[in-house]
This record gives structure tokens, sequence and C-alpha cells, in this order.
């Protein structure tokens, strides 16, 4: 009864945390299979039981304030260690299921869409994501499998590339640009910022400096501190953003999105799909396996397939 009374209820805290990662009541809505009236009054009802607002609220959109962010950097760990608990209890017992642990954007813009074949091809095995941007390889050993980005120096995994980083700008579809002829005429365009300090991602700066351009962003830039968030604000037509080609592309195809320009940075970094060296994987497991990087071939994305 004390921990009842002293916290907000767990659903305020579970939609909070969707507003808050995606930058949107109506994207949080969508991954909760709720209302965005319903995401609304979660929020509401959170800021009511602590007394404070999470969130500044202006016609172009929201952002957390101070309170939010601090929020969001104390409850977020412990929702997904929640979950990674009860999701262990629950596969111990169930030999057909297979867990996969990946980054935000990857989980939704990459793994989640071939889920959907892989069900209809094998409706016996269920995968569960545990979503988190906090992935290392220590910590693979709780799940099956892990979806890990970089070089493919981890000397405990067994590990299989399933795609290359490629990395170059887009916008909205009706965002108003002429397309820049050069990188130098890019500078001058709306950029939309990555704050990358926590991340393992590149930025604008790192970006430029690629192709030998010295680039400082403009100190009242539209500036976000995820991945996602920029990607998001780049649909809401706010501007033009750095885009990863696995996120990008299905949007690109679908009208969403048009890159800008015909400037991209190839990386030589992939995302792996990796599990522990030692760990002997169930049958669930080798399926899943082997149905993805088959599906990757299959696909035309061979390319892909090299490191």
């Amino acid at each position: 009864m004390r921990l009842a009374r002293r916290l907000p209820p767990l659903d305020t805290l579970i939609s909070f945390e969707a507003v808050a990662r995606h930058g949107s009541f109506t994207a949080a809505a969508s991954e909760l299979c709720l209302t965005q009236s319903a995401v609304s009054k979660q929020v509401r009802a959170l800021e009511e039981s602590l007394h404070l607002t999470l969130f500044h609220r202006h016609a172009r959109g929201i952002e957390l304030n101070e309170a939010g962010q601090q929020l969001l950097i104390d409850v977020q760990p412990l929702l997904y260690s929640l979950v990674r608990t009860v999701e262990r209890l629950q596969q111990a017992q169930d030999a057909n299921t297979v867990t996969v642990a990946a980054t935000h954007a990857v989980s939704h813009h990459w793994l989640f869409p071939r889920l959907t074949a892989f069900n209809r091809a094998h409706p016996e095995i269920r995968v569960s994501i545990h979503s988190s941007n906090e992935i290392t390889e220590d910590g693979i050993g709780d799940y099956d499998f892990g979806i890990l980005y970089g070089e493919g120096q981890w000397p405990s995994l067994e590990l299989a590339p399933l795609f290359a980083e490629c990395i170059y700008p887009v916008c909205h579809v009706d965002y108003p640009v002429v397309p820049p002829e050069s990188l130098e005429a890019l500078l001058s365009l709306q950029l939309i910022q990555l704050d990358s300090r926590a991340w393992n991602c590149l930025d604008w700066r790192e970006w430029f400096g690629h192709f030998g351009i010295d680039y400082q962003p403009p100190a009242d830039a539209l500036t976000f501190n995820q991945v996602t968030l920029v990607y998001n604000a780049a649909l809401e037509g706010m501007g033009i953003a750095l885009g990863w080609d696995f996120m990008v592309a299905g949007p690109i195809e679908r009208g969403q999105l048009t890159r800008v320009g015909r400037f991209a940075y190839e990386t030589g970094r992939h995302d792996y799909l990796v599990h522990l060296r030692h760990k002997r994987l169930s049958k669930a497991a080798q399926i899943f396996r082997d149905w993805m990087l088959d599906s990757l071939e299959a696909s035309g994305d061979q390319a892909q397939l090299s490191s």
C-alpha cells in the first residue's frame, strides 16, 4: 500500500515514456494501441500526480522540459528492466519463444516490419522484441539474439551482418526546398540537429566532416537527442534531417520522405545479428536466424551481407 500511495499509476508512466521517446502523442498512441486523447489524459494524470509539467507544449509540437528529461532518464531503464524480468519468467516456460534485443530505431523501422512475414512463415514461433538504446555485448546473454551496431569486434559473440550503415539528407516530400547541387549549398538550409553525445551515431558536424567540410550548427538550431525524434521531425516537415537508410528507405518508397541531393556517407559499419558464441540456440532460435538471413538474400539485399 505504501508503494501504491507514493507512486503514480504504472499506465501513466508507460504512456509518458512512449510520448517522450517518440516526441509525439500520435506516434505514442499508435504504439500503445490507444487513442491520442487517452494517451494525453494519461500524461495529464501523471503531471497532476507529480504536481509538475513534463513537456513544453507549443504550436509545432512538444518537447520534454527539464523535469520531464530527468523523469525519462530515471524511469525508462526501470520500465525496461521490469519488462525483461517478466519476459524471462514467461519465456523460460516456452521453447517456441525467441527473444531479440535491438535499439528503438532498429526495432521499429527494420525488425518489426519483417516479423509479419516471419509470423506468416512460422506461426508456431513467438518473437519477443526488447527495445532499448542501451544494448551492449555484456547484456546479450539475457536474450536469444541482439542486433548490435559497430565494426563487429565482440569476442564473446557469434555475428552475421544484416545491413550496412548509409546516411543521407532527407525531408518531407512537401518541404519547400530546391535540391542543392553542392554540399556548400546544403549548409545554408534548415538542418534538424541531432545531439548525439549520449549515442554512438553521427551528427551533421561529423557527416559534413567526412566530406572535408567544417560545420558548426547555429546556436538556435532545432535539436533533438534521439534519432527517432529527428526522424519524426522530418516527417512533420520541420526541416532537413540526416536519414539512416534502414529507417528512411521505406518512407521514401511510400512517398512520405524524399532525399535532399544525392550525397551519402557509407560509414563501413554494420548492424549485426548476434548471439552468445558458446550458447546453444534452441530450435526456434535457429529457425529464426536462418529465416532472417535467407530473407535478406532472397529480397535482393545480398550486398548488405558483405562486411
